[in-house]
């Protein structure tokens, strides 16, 4: 089964330094757990202890990150990055003290044997290990299976490929999936950033290709171009019959209402794949109706795009407004 692992809260911190403030912090994570993502990574952009070894002081503390994601912990799906180079027993003890879920180790992808000593501390400690080979393009896929081989018998519980500049084609994620999925046992992720305006169809070639894993980033927040967004990748697989335990709806609304709002106005970024401009994407209305099927969503109080998809099931030509209220109310009625 398909899952997803969202790292706004650590690859996306890219965009305001860092690390995302506290109070977004826990805003970002009450909306991925209420929209039941499978993993959410979070934490300094550089990972735990880059705080205090590489100086990433423009974020909070490890202990302030660990601390509020307490309320959460007993849910299974948070954890933190953990860059091979940065490696102290310190960390992974600290981390692990305070219930994290997962750390994925990063490291790049021609420098594997780094990880094996993270990795085993993390088993010792009984939490899954994750791996990260940054910068993948770096060897051949054929490197990276045996890479995997080794790290899989180090104890890891999951190896993901870094597209870290961007630079992959579909065909070249393909190879490498399907090479490693034969390689070893584990779940294979993939990591794709935008650099090439490829994040999405490196998602889609990865998952055909039989991933288990795809990243993303909430409005494709992340260091660079960005990645793919969490969002679109959801509404994208759900199109294929995957992921469909997730709440896109109401994580939709969320980033609308809330986070939009928030970057914006602390941060001036700007989404450029709004929750709207996706629900088009995923219906096949035309834009030339959006201020009609906001003013009934307004005035009803039922869900903007639970309301378009609904009724681009039944006309995305030229829907009336007649056909979008009688939609509203079936939905308002629990139809």
């Amino acid at each position: 089964m398909l899952k997803i692992m969202d790292c706004t809260l650590r690859d996306g911190a890219n965009v305001v330094g860092k690390g995302f403030p506290a109070d977004l912090t826990d805003s970002m994570i009450k909306a991925l757990l209420a929209a039941n993502v499978d993993y959410i990574e979070m934490g300094n952009a550089g990972g735990i202890g880059a705080y205090e070894v590489a100086g990433f002081t423009k974020a909070e503390t490890d202990e302030t990150y660990l601390d509020l994601i307490q309320p959460y912990v007993a849910t299974g799906k948070v954890g933190m990055f953990l860059n091979a180079k940065r490696y102290r027993k310190k960390y992974v003890e600290l981390g692990t003290q305070k219930g994290l879920a997962f750390l994925r180790v990063g490291g790049d992808a021609d420098e594997p044997d780094l990880a094996l000593e993270p990795i085993r501390a993390i088993k010792a400690r009984g939490v899954k290990a994750f791996y990260s080979a940054m910068k993948a393009y770096l060897v051949t896929p054929e490197e990276l299976a045996e890479s995997a081989k080794k790290l899989e018998a180090a104890g890891l519980d999951e190896f993901t490929v870094m597209d870290s500049a961007g630079c992959m084609l579909p065909e070249e994620v393909a190879k490498t999936v399907e090479l490693l999925k034969k390689a070893v046992h584990i779940p294979i992720a993939f990591h794709c950033h935008n650099n090439l305006a490829l994040s999405a169809a490196n998602a889609l070639a990865a998952y055909r290709a039989g991933a288990d894993i795809l990243d993303g980033g909430l409005m494709g927040m992340a260091r660079s171009a960005g990645n793919l967004p969490t969002e679109a990748g959801i509404a994208l697989l759900q199109k294929y019959g995957e992921l469909q335990d997730v709440n896109l709806y109401g994580l939709l609304s969320y980033i609308a209402e809330e986070l939009e709002p928030q970057m914006k106005e602390r941060y001036d970024y700007h989404n450029p794949l709004t929750p709207f401009d996706l629900v088009l994407g995923i219906t096949g209305l035309h834009s030339s109706k959006g201020k009609l099927f906001k003013q009934v969503a307004k005035e009803t109080g039922v869900n903007l795009y639970q309301l378009m998809v609904h009724v681009g099931k039944i006309d995305r030509k030229n829907p009336s407004e007649e056909l979008i209220r009688s939609v509203a109310a079936e939905i308002k009625e629990g139809k």
